[in-house]
């Protein structure tokens, strides 16, 4: 898992250079931002058809052990022991001090084999952790592809290529061969919409990508479109709306820890920072994340401070921007307990002008995940 300084190179970054696409370093890696029909299209395309995401800048693991599970409960608050095979978990790797050190999705491949996908910007800091923590073996997929296929019609895409894959729901995965390539497909995604990941061999990311696109449904999609689809999805992006200064309770996503490593559940604590995040859990929290709707058709970004009606500066904006669906500015931001009552209006400077902002529910646009009949 290399850190150079220079940008590295996905192993479809000819073809995203081929299709048209505007590349930006992004994690270490230059990533597509855009392609030729700009982001709210490819946004729009998304919600309405098929979106293809090549996100193989993030980071690929593999645990393996007889302990494994308990191994690794050490470091998340969730219970591994309690999930099947090929079913996954959202997870926080979490600090001794309560703070997120990254958000991941863990995948329980056997009773022995767990399979993480972690956050690009992290991946290198949460391999050092893992070894720091685990005597299980800790396997980097370096030579594996990671590509998303979401939207609404990602599923009747897939089935074409594969039947099987179309009573797959979400938070679950299997082994398949699509079109003759051997893959792991796990019913998942960052936009809100139904959908999937696909890991697949370097070697054949080229072959199956362009499987994907010989249907007219399916184009690619950029990081641009990706943020604005997770941000009208409410999720959280790990280093703006979440970071190690930042407990799980803050970030308003303590629906991520299990209730049996809660007090009194049958595996309490035992994980890193149990203790001020489980104090939180019963407490409360003195801020937290909550969702905005903005006045007007100018986006409010990252950094603007958030002030309340006595022009004292209670909290600031972590994301921020024009939702293609909705067809208004929308953001994310962290403020005071007694302020995130949905409705609370309050006031953002943008270059020193206010702009008014409304505690909004989240997420702002329903989700579509496929979870069975």
């Amino acid at each position: 898992m290399s850190d150079n300084s220079e940008p590295r190179q996905t192993q479809l970054y000819q073809h995203h250079v081929s299709a048209g696409a505007k590349m930006v370093p992004f994690a270490g890696y230059l990533m597509p931002l855009q392609y030729s029909g700009g982001i709210m299209q490819e946004h729009l395309h998304t919600r309405a058809k098929v979106g293809l995401f090549d996100v193989s800048h993030m980071g690929q693991l593999v645990i393996r052990g007889p302990s494994a599970a308990t191994a690794l409960e050490s470091l998340v608050p969730v219970d591994l022991e309690k999930l099947s095979k090929d079913q996954m978990t959202y997870a926080l790797f979490t600090s001794e001090a309560g703070g997120i050190l990254d958000d991941l999705i863990i995948t329980r491949w056997d009773e022995e084999t767990f399979f993480l996908v972690v956050n690009a910007a992290r991946k290198a800091q949460d391999l050092v952790h893992l070894q720091q923590h685990l005597s299980c073996q800790v396997e980097v997929l370096d030579e594996r592809s990671l590509i998303a296929v979401q939207g609404k019609g990602a599923r009747e895409l897939l089935s074409n290529l594969l039947p099987t894959l179309a009573s797959l729901s979400f938070m679950n995965g299997s082994s398949a061969d699509i079109g003759g390539i051997p893959c792991y497909v796990s019913c998942s995604g960052y936009t809100g919409e139904d959908g999937f990941e696909i890991s697949v061999a370097n070697s054949d990311a080229e072959e199956l990508a362009d499987k994907l696109l010989s249907y007219d449904c399916c184009q690619w999609v950029g990081l641009g479109a990706r943020d604005s689809l997770r941000l009208e999805a409410g999720l959280c992006l790990y280093g703006h709306d979440m970071d190690d200064k930042t407990t799980p309770m803050e970030a308003n996503i303590g629906w991520s820890i299990s209730q049996s490593r809660r007090l009194n559940g049958a595996k309490a604590g035992g994980f890193l920072g149990h203790e001020p995040i489980l104090s939180q859990l019963s407490d409360g929290v003195g801020r937290i994340r909550v969702g905005f709707t903005i006045d007007g058709r100018a986006p409010v970004r990252e950094g603007a401070d958030i002030v309340d009606e006595s022009g004292q500066v209670v909290g600031q904006i972590t994301s921020g921007g024009f939702s293609p669906s909705l067809q208004q500015p929308i953001a994310m931001g962290y403020v005071p307990r007694e302020l995130s009552m949905v409705g609370t209006v309050l006031t953002a400077m943008v270059r020193g002008k206010p702009k008014v902002i409304t505690v909004s529910t989240m997420p702002f646009v329903r989700p579509n995940y496929y979870r069975g009949k």
